[in-house]
């Protein structure tokens, strides 16, 4: 296969290797006195001068926790990293400031497990930025399962990532001021990691890159390693780093993947995906406000569907009039994908943005963001990604009820989930008398009904987005505390906001007909742990 100068990169006891616990935290290295966050992930400080007795009732901050979507019992989350199926044990790492909203806090990896994808389990900071080599922040990255390279002879966990230092001084950032350095870690067990190792530095990316390379998802293909970076070159243009390893610790530069028009300053989060034989490439663009599909925003997440027969490891420049959104709702941003042990598909994503003119902490709440439910991913017909929930999710459903066609209904408790069959000609479902998901002339559309006697905003400054669905044939709606995802059209259209109500009680209202409308409230699938914070 055709390849461009190839540089080896790799580890050695040269490394200055540091044993990565959270109990070494406090011999850790001068943390910087700037507030270190990545571009585009968000401001973690944004809140922190916020008057704390602004707050609502403290019964209704806590109608906001999740039962069935991942979340931080106190601080700050973001990207999910490092998915995997471990040892028969679903991983679920994330960026996660415990310390938000105080000013400077640092921001490492999260982690969260589960056997079923149900009933989740908190276990704090894994992964601080305790080195000199992730000062600013331990930034995203993936895992790697490898069969027989732990010390029992079972699998080995290794976690790739981003460690950041923004070093100080009259700095850009972009140009100046900044180590990009790529890291390694092992366990046997997930719980016990290896020392740290950097297997690549600023001095190792493409001579093209700005100091912007980041998030490393690395897989296994054609019995080599593969891993890709995405990065942001000396001219403002995105674009993906693609690295080859024989054994995933030592690698050597191989392509990189442009578009064949201009697609934004930067790529973040790139991913490969194969669905039916067939890849795309995900990705995130950074500068794409101006696009008419972007709601004025500028970071996007999505993917581009390769040509039959392509293998992204093969390409070199890719269409970006293929791109399509992941998701086109309020929030969604960073997913990242998976193949658990059953060879299915999975995808998680951050329900937040890295920047947007609405609010995801309103006064009182002691976190921030949450993620996405995992959503299985399949090859629709016309070479689109349909997303769909886990059917494991079904096992949290517990009372039952039917909506009649333009009926009203009033759950006990503000969990649910929501199924329309046999859909006929327009519809629309409100929650709440606040929330309207609705499809009209084959446009489907989420909408926030602002009432000014409620004394409050719960969109928090969400307005209304729309997608082009054609035909409603079908539709599903989770509705977790202050988390919505709808998923139309088996999951060929999805949409996910946040939502901040105040009443004890779900509303629910149909207005159109259907052959089916059945609705369940969800059960609880959080661990104890999440209990344990008062807001």
């Amino acid at each position: 296969m055709p390849c461009v100068s190839r540089r080896l990169f790799g580890t050695n006891e040269n490394d200055g290797r540091t044993m990565s616990t959270v109990m070494q935290r406090e011999a850790a290295v001068q943390i910087p006195t700037e507030v270190t966050v990545p571009e585009g992930r968000g401001d973690l400080s944004a809140r922190a001068a916020e008057d704390p007795s602004a707050t609502l009732d403290k019964e209704v901050l806590k109608r906001w926790r999740m039962g069935f979507h991942i979340m931080p019992p106190t601080g700050w989350l973001n990207d999910p990293n490092g998915l995997c199926q471990f040892r028969g044990v679903y991983h679920v790492f994330h960026q996660y400031s415990p310390e938000w909203p105080q000013p400077h806090a640092p921001r490492g990896w999260g982690h969260v497990t589960s056997r079923d994808l149900v009933r989740w389990e908190h276990h704090g900071m894994v992964l601080a930025p305790d080195t000199p080599d992730d000062a600013s922040g331990a930034y995203s990255g993936s895992a790697a399962v490898v069969p027989g390279a732990a010390s029992d002879g079972g699998d080995q966990l290794r976690l790739y990532y981003t460690g950041n230092v923004k070093e100080p001084g009259d700095h850009d950032y972009i140009h100046t001021g900044r180590q990009a350095n790529e890291i390694l870690v092992t366990s046997d067990d997930a719980q016990v990691f290896s020392a740290k190792r950097v297997f690549m530095r600023n001095a190792d990316y493409p001579v093209v890159c700005s100091l912007h390379v980041r998030d490393p998802k690395v897989w296994q293909q054609d019995g080599c390693w593969w891993m890709l970076l995405g990065a942001r070159d000396l001219f403002d243009r995105g674009m993906v780093l693609i690295y080859r390893s024989e054994d995933g610790l030592a690698w050597e530069e191989y392509s990189i993947v442009r578009p064949t028009a201009e697609f934004g300053f930067m790529w973040e989060c790139p991913d490969r995906i194969c669905l039916d034989g067939c890849e795309y490439l995900a990705l995130c663009p950074q500068g794409m406000e101006e696009r008419p599909w972007a709601n004025g925003q500028r970071d996007q997440a999505g993917y581009i569907p390769l040509e039959a027969g392509e293998r992204l490891i093969d390409v070199t420049a890719v269409d970006p009039a293929r791109f399509e959104r992941w998701d086109k709702g309020f929030d969604f941003y960073a997913p990242q994908t998976f193949v658990d042990d059953a060879g299915r598909t999975i995808l998680i994503g951050w329900m937040g943005m890295p920047i947007a003119p609405y609010e995801s902490a309103p006064a009182g709440l002691a976190w921030c963001h949450c993620l996405t439910v995992p959503r299985l991913l399949t090859r629709g017909a016309n070479g689109l990604v349909a997303q769909v929930p886990v059917p494991e999710l079904e096992a949290l459903r517990e009372s039952h009820c039917e909506l009649a066609s333009s009926g009203k209904v009033e759950l006990d408790g503000r969990r649910a989930d929501v199924v329309l069959d046999g859909i006929a000609g327009d519809i629309s479902l409100v929650l709440d008398g606040v929330l309207e998901i609705a499809c009209a002339e084959g446009e489907l559309s989420l909408v926030f009904h602002y009432r000014e006697s409620d004394g409050h905003s719960v969109g928090a400054g969400r307005t209304r987005r729309t997608c082009a669905a054609g035909e409603l044939h079908d539709l599903r709606v989770l509705v977790d505390g202050s988390a919505v995802e709808v998923f139309a059209n088996g999951g060929l259209q999805v949409m996910a906001t946040r939502w901040f109500p105040t009443a004890e009680h779900l509303s629910l209202e149909l207005r159109g007909t259907c052959a089916s409308a059945d609705i369940w409230s969800m059960g609880d699938g959080m661990a104890e742990t999440y209990r344990s914070a008062d807001r």
